[in-house]
């Protein structure tokens, strides 16, 4: 007999409330980035990257906040659920690389690439989680977990440079 954390591992049911709590944050959290980008949009515009980091903390947080409502919905089987996750990781991939060829000057380089390696690594997890569902291996809907909270702290990061940092 399967353990319970296996089974809550391709359960979408068992993760509603983990979907709910997240549908919530991430689109308060989102609310705030258009905020922070509207209160600063000139500065915004002015600094060479600044755009694309803005752009980017849009993805990640909408990124998350569509991962966790589609895990609200009802009926949903883990296999559909995981091509979803799967398609929206890849379409992240591609719009964060976008939003990732404005590079900084010298000074800012190692930023940068953390910066770039940890929002990368918000769609890798999507795209795992989504090949776990759908194959029924390998951790399923636990690598939400990762993207999500990883997502929000890099959206969240990103918003204070918004707001705060580029004022200084």
């Amino acid at each position: 007999m399967p353990d319970d954390a296996a089974m809550n591992a391709v359960d979408p049911a068992a993760w509603v409330g983990f979907g709910g709590a997240l549908v919530g944050a991430a689109g308060a959290l989102t609310g705030l980035v258009f905020v922070a980008i509207s209160i600063n949009l000139t500065r915004i515009l002015a600094l060479a990257s600044l755009p694309e980091r803005a752009a980017e903390a849009v993805l990640l947080l909408v990124a998350v906040l569509l991962g966790a409502a589609l895990l609200l919905v009802p009926g949903q089987s883990a296999v559909a659920l995981g091509w979803e996750y799967l398609v929206g990781g890849l379409a992240l991939v591609g719009a964060l690389l976008v939003t990732e060829r404005a590079r900084p000057g010298p000074a800012y380089i190692a930023n940068y690439v953390v910066r770039v390696a940890l929002s990368q690594a918000v769609a890798v997890c999507f795209v795992i989680g989504g090949v776990s569902l759908v194959t029924g291996v390998g951790g399923g809907l636990y690598w939400l977990v990762p993207a999500s909270l990883l997502g929000i702290v890099v959206g969240v990061f990103n918003s204070w440079v918004l707001l705060i940092e580029i004022n200084r």
